[in-house]
């Protein structure tokens, strides 16, 4: 997966990633894939709703050593 922008949220409590989220997103052209690293457990609910809600997509969401990585397709 080709991907545009990494934002880097570990550390962060909610609401913030979400916060960065949509600051991080706002810079890429529709199509294209934002990956987010968070460490905040309540981030993968949030993004899911989030990604959904504003007509983005969540194209893939894992969890690698302790860390959630999102991959998020700009609507």
């Amino acid at each position: 997966m080709k991907v545009d922008k990494v934002l880097d949220a570990k550390g962060l409590a909610c609401p913030m990633p979400i916060v960065k989220t949509k600051k991080a997103i706002e810079d890429l052209e529709s199509g294209q894939i934002l990956e987010v690293l968070a460490t905040d457990k309540g981030a993968k609910n949030d993004l899911t709703a989030w990604a959904s809600s504003t007509g983005h997509k969540l194209v893939e969401s894992k969890e690698v050593d302790d860390v959630f990585v999102f991959y998020i397709k700009k609507g």
